[in-house]
C-alpha cells in the first residue's frame, strides 16, 4: 500500500512529488519550498532545514516523512521517537538524484511516472553533453556555495559544470560530502586555478559581484578581468532534485555558452 501523507522537509521532495503527479499525497512541506510555487499556497509549512518543531509536522498526521541527511539527523530522531515512519535520502550527485526519483515514485506508486521523469531529466542531460561537444573552447569554472569562509560546490554541481561544457576548478573537492570539508581555506588557491567564470550562489542570500573583485589578489583572475561573474539562485541548483537538472543547468549552459561565443579574458 502507498503512503497517502507525506510531510516533506526538504525542497525537492515536494517538487518531485508534485512533477510525479503526486500532489495529493503532500500533507506539509518544508518552508524553503520554492518549486512549485503554488504548494506554498495549498500546503502547510511544517519545517525549516536544518531545525522545525516536531509538533508542527505531527500535527499533519504524516504516515511518512520525508528527509535529507545528516543536517537533518536531529528532526528525524524525535520523529522516530513520536512513532513516525521516516525515509532520509542522501544523494550528492545526479545519479542519486535520479534514484531518489525512482524511490520516491515508489513510495507513491507511481512509477511509470518516476521512469518518464528520469528519462526526461537524462535527455536533457545528455542534449547538454552533446552541445557542449561543439562549443570552441571550454571554461575554468569556479562556483561558490559560500563566501565566508568560502566554500567550493558538491558533486551534482561539478557534474552539471561540466554536461555544461566547463571545467570545474575543484573536482576534486566536490566529492566531500560536507560543506565544512569543502572549505578552501586560502582564497588565493582561486587565484592560482585562474577560472574564466565564476558562479555564486550563496545559499540564502544574493550574489555580491562586487565583493568578489575588491578580494586581495582576485583582480588578476580571468573572471574578474573579463566580468564574467554570475549567480545562479541556491534554488534552482543547490537543491538536489529535478530543478538542478532543469533550471541550474540551463543557467550553466547559457553562462557557459556566452563565454565559449565572447571577448571573454583566457590565461
Amino acid at each position: 500500500m502507498n503512503y497517502r501523507r507525506i510531510a516533506c522537509l526538504s525542497t525537492e521532495a515536494v517538487e518531485t512529488l508534485y512533477l510525479l503527479g503526486a500532489e495529493d499525497c503532500v500533507a506539509g512541506i518544508s518552508g524553503f519550498t520554492t518549486r512549485p510555487a503554488r504548494a506554498r499556497k495549498e500546503k502547510p509549512k511544517v519545517s525549516g532545514f536544518s531545525s522545525a518543531k516536531i509538533e508542527r509536522i505531527l500535527a499533519v498526521e504524516p504516515d511518512l516523512v520525508i528527509a535529507f541527511s545528516d543536517m537533518q539527523a536531529e528532526i528525524v530522531r524525535e520523529l522516530i521517537r513520536a512513532g513516525v515512519e521516516v525515509h532520509v535520502f542522501n544523494q550528492r550527485d545526479v545519479a542519486g538524484i535520479l534514484r531518489m526519483i525512482l524511490a520516491l515514485a515508489a513510495l507513491v506508486a507511481k512509477e511509470p511516472a518516476g521512469e518518464r521523469l528520469v528519462a526526461e531529466l537524462q535527455a536533457r542531460l545528455d542534449a547538454a553533453r552533446r552541445r557542449a561537444s561543439s562549443l570552441p573552447r571550454h571554461p575554468r569554472v569556479y562556483f561558490e556555495e559560500w563566501n565566508e569562509p568560502l566554500i567550493s560546490n558538491i558533486r551534482w554541481v561539478s557534474e552539471l559544470i561540466e554536461a555544461a561544457g566547463g571545467e570545474d576548478c575543484f573536482a576534486e573537492e566536490s566529492c566531500r560530502r560536507s560543506a565544512r570539508e569543502r572549505i578552501i581555506a586560502d582564497p588565493a588557491e582561486v587565484v592560482r586555478r585562474a577560472p574564466d567564470i565564476i558562479v555564486g550562489s550563496w545559499c540564502g542570500k544574493k550574489f555580491r559581484p562586487e565583493q568578489v573583485r575588491a578580494r586581495a589578489g582576485w583582480e588578476a583572475v580571468p573572471a574578474v578581468l573579463g566580468d564574467q561573474l554570475h549567480e545562479i539562485k541556491s534554488a534552482d541548483i543547490l537543491s538536489p532534485g529535478p530543478g538542478a537538472i532543469t533550471e541550474g543547468l540551463a543557467q550553466l549552459e547559457r553562462i557557459v555558452l556566452q563565454w565559449a561565443h565572447g571577448d571573454a579574458i583566457r590565461t
